[in-house]
């Protein structure tokens, strides 16, 4: 399957981000923990060359907590600094205005010898669609300020927000980039829900991330949907990274069984396995799993 999406409000969005970049000090990047790397626009290094810059791994709670920590230290290595945050919950979202004052403890100290005193930080949120800027900002806000929802393109304009008398925030739409060279990126991005539902056929996407699944954590499967083995029967010599399509559709229909996913001819019902095997995952019901590696 081919996986793409860039709604021309997108387009509209990078242009404004684009003319507001001059009046920002601080940019504060959220990534999903779960795809750190794949969850980053590669066009906002571009546009925010010569920012500070936050890291805010979200949606830490639902990643493998072992890959959380290399992923800050790759982060901080980067020259960022660098959090794990639970928007949803406020896990770490306390500890953000000491990292802003850090970040951008230069600029203060350039205001402050130019007689320039209480001048707000002004930071620019910015991510991938449905990574939660909005949900981080109503947490870090104590308030809702941004509106939220659980699907991609929620946020279409830009919004200041006033947090406190040293801190202002703009919220800009999620934006993906015109073309994924990687469609691996592509892939990983439909898993965690930053693409349009709608364009993607459920089925292909579940056996992709079976098969992405059994190549990283090959128990959980089986411990998720009550298989005796991790494997099914008569492919012991098999290994989970030589999952193949039917093997990984094979599976699918397992997942149906287990589930009683039926059709009225009592058929494995393959796209409603696919919907609940996406939502366990999404959910974090399958368990804390991180799908890019350092």
């Amino acid at each position: 399957m081919n996986y793409q999406w860039y709604p021309g409000h997108m387009t509209k969005a990078v242009r404004m981000m684009q003319e507001n970049i001059k009046l920002i000090d601080l940019i504060i990047e959220l990534v999903d923990a779960r795809i750190p790397m794949s969850s980053r626009n590669p066009d906002i290094d571009e546009l925010g060359r010569n920012k500070s810059r936050i890291v805010l791994l979200n949606k830490s709670d639902l990643a493998d907590p072992v890959q959380n920590k290399k992923w800050m230290q790759y982060f901080e290595e980067q020259g960022a600094h660098a959090l794990e945050v639970n928007s949803k919950s406020g896990a770490g979202v306390k500890s953000i205005n000491g990292l802003v004052q850090e970040a951008c403890k230069e600029k203060i100290e350039r205001d402050r010898k130019r007689g320039i005193v209480n001048r707000p930080v002004r930071a620019m949120v910015v991510g991938i669609p449905n990574v939660g800027k909005s949900t981080f900002i109503n947490s870090f806000a104590g308030k809702a300020c941004a509106k939220t929802g659980n699907k991609p393109g929620v946020t279409k304009g830009k919004q200041w927000i006033r947090l406190n008398k040293s801190l202002e925030l703009l919220d800009t739409p999620g934006i993906l980039w015109p073309k994924f060279d990687d469609q691996e990126v592509g892939m990983r991005l439909a898993f965690i829900g930053s693409m349009n539902d709608e364009i993607i056929v459920q089925e292909e996407l579940a056996c992709d991330l079976i098969r992405v699944v059994m190549q990283l954590y090959p128990q959980v499967l089986a411990q998720r949907y009550g298989w005796e083995e991790s494997w099914p029967e008569g492919d012991s010599g098999k290994q989970p990274q030589s999952l193949t399509e039917i093997e990984a559709a094979g599976l699918l229909e397992r997942i149906a069984v287990s589930r009683n996913c039926f059709s009225k001819g009592e058929e494995p019902d393959l796209p409603r396995a696919a919907a609940l095997l996406i939502d366990d995952f999404r959910s974090g019901r399958l368990g804390r799993m991180t799908l890019e590696r350092r």
